[in-house]
């Protein structure tokens, strides 16, 4: 039986009605990590005796009639999400050896729900890059071709769930995270609303602008594990109450709903197959009843040197705590405190984490903050207020994910030319928006996705439009070869 293939409501099926057993599927699933994993490199951390003790606990309570929805499925938490079952380093030599002495809200959702840690997946280091070539524990090979990034930060996630290492698999967003290596993968990718899912436990990039979402096959298994994990958390200050059933939403009849296209994508440089699987996207989604008006985005572009200025900015104030002095990697040979601090930061930090640092400090310090940190908080708070104006003429907007297929491994060596690729990623983080990437496409053999944003707390509607067009589509049932 090809259970790497099946939906999550069939595996839930086939637990309900005993067919399997979430040890048997558990097994299943150690199975293909232990011969597939050493080929993409795409989890940092994996123990097959934790996952089968966690599958045979599953097991028990469902004997006992104790169980949920997702009791028994397997799942693969993005490594700078706490979880005491596993170690934790956000893919870098800072935090190598850490194990939390506490779990994230998520996983103690997920847990809560019976589902099954497998373990962590690669990440570039500390969520900060687009291609997973960061990661301190080496680059994650895109399942569909080897020589190509999977994506960023979250490639190990995209590349698990695309190489059915799981059924699913847990990202974090902060200026595309999850869809940017869900359009490079073949996969569903959700980055919900802010506020919808805890950030507490969460190992923090940006503040302000991280969220943590699933990555699946289809928009279906996104919705499943999205009733697990949006839960209003006390200990998260700038969690929301979100109360609906995103499974029951999903079949809803789809109204006329109204998409927004912004005028401004003409004047990007799209590859050729981009535009075309773009303009088979528009075509796919007015055959189940979408309606298409025209709009303008004028403060869109600004949106990417905004988030190049807010995002290090936060970075540099959340990493300082990591010196040598209370956990983490500490240099060795240092003979005065400041010392200790330069080297362990030094030789703790990746050169694009320690790039994105020293820019943060600089935008934040005296006699720059006004003229590069505030202006870039004026500039999120024009595109916040254009999105506001534009939900008013339509419910959805439709972008590229990507403006490229996956690209190689070391194809820029400017990081200004990479940064360029989150250019449609970047302002649903900046202004809160929920915003799903979904399969549409290939470029060779190579996925292309496409990009829905949604007003806030539209999170549902967006999942409902995609299983739509994925029940009229066929995009999301194709996976890599010899996978």
């Amino acid at each position: 039986m090809d259970l790497h293939l099946s939906s999550i409501k069939k595996l839930i099926l086939l637990l309900e009605n005993r067919s399997i057993s979430s040890l048997e599927l558990t097994e299943y699933f150690c199975n293909r990590i232990e011969q597939i994993q050493p080929n993409i490199n795409a989890l940092i951390s994996y123990d097959r005796d934790i996952a089968i003790e966690s599958a045979k606990q599953s097991d028990q309570r469902r004997s006992k009639q104790r169980s949920g929805p997702l009791e028994g499925i397997p799942i693969l938490q993005k490594d700078l999400i706490c979880s005491t079952k596993y170690t934790t380093t956000c893919g870098s030599k800072m935090l190598k050896d850490y194990t939390s002495p506490y779990n994230s809200y998520v996983v103690n959702l997920c847990d809560a729900a019976g589902m099954v840690e497998l373990g962590k997946t690669n990440m570039d280091e500390f969520a900060m890059g687009s291609s997973n070539e960061t990661s301190y524990f080496g680059n994650v090979l895109n399942p569909w071709d080897h020589s190509k990034v999977p994506g960023g930060s979250s490639g190990g996630s995209a590349a698990a769930i695309a190489a059915r290492l799981a059924p699913i698999a847990t990202g974090s967003d902060t200026g595309g995270s999850i869809r940017q290596p869900a359009s490079f993968c073949n996969l569903t990718g959700l980055k919900p609303t802010y506020g919808a899912v805890s950030r507490y436990g969460l190992i923090a990039f940006a503040s302000s602008l991280d969220q943590i979402g699933p990555m699946a096959q289809t928009a279906e298994d996104c919705a499943y594990l999205m009733n697990v994990i949006c839960r209003k958390d006390v200990k998260d200050s700038t969690s929301k109450e979100y109360d609906i059933d995103f499974t029951q939403e999903l079949d809803k009849k789809m109204d006329k709903i109204k998409v927004g296209i912004p005028k401004q994508i003409s004047t990007f440089n799209l590859n050729l197959d981009v535009e075309n699987a773009f303009m088979q996207t528009k075509r796919s989604l007015e055959n189940i009843g979408a309606e298409f008006v025209d709009i303008d985005i004028n403060s869109f572009e600004l949106g990417l040197p905004a988030y190049y200025i807010i995002a290090p900015a936060e970075c540099s104030s959340n990493l300082a705590r990591y010196n040598g002095a209370l956990f983490g990697y500490r240099a060795d040979d240092s003979t005065t405190l400041n010392e200790m601090y330069k080297n362990s930061r030094t030789e703790g930090f990746g050169d694009e984490v320690k790039r994105r640092i020293i820019t943060g400090t600089f935008v934040l310090s005296k006699g720059f903050q006004g003229q590069y940190y505030k202006k870039a908080l004026s500039l999120c708070m024009d595109l916040r207020n254009e999105f506001q104006k534009i939900f008013k003429q339509c419910d959805f907007i439709l972008t590229p994910t990507v403006s490229i297929p996956p690209f190689s491994f070391n194809a820029y060596t400017n990081p200004v030319e990479m940064y360029q690729s989150d250019l449609f990623t970047i302002p649903a983080n900046l202004c809160g928006l929920p915003a799903i990437s979904f399969q549409s496409g290939f470029s060779d053999a190579l996925p292309l996705g496409m990009q829905l944003i949604g007003n806030h707390f539209e999170d549902h509607r967006l999942l409902n439009v995609v299983h739509h067009f994925q029940q009229n589509t066929d995009w999301h049932l194709k996976t890599p070869k010899d996978y």
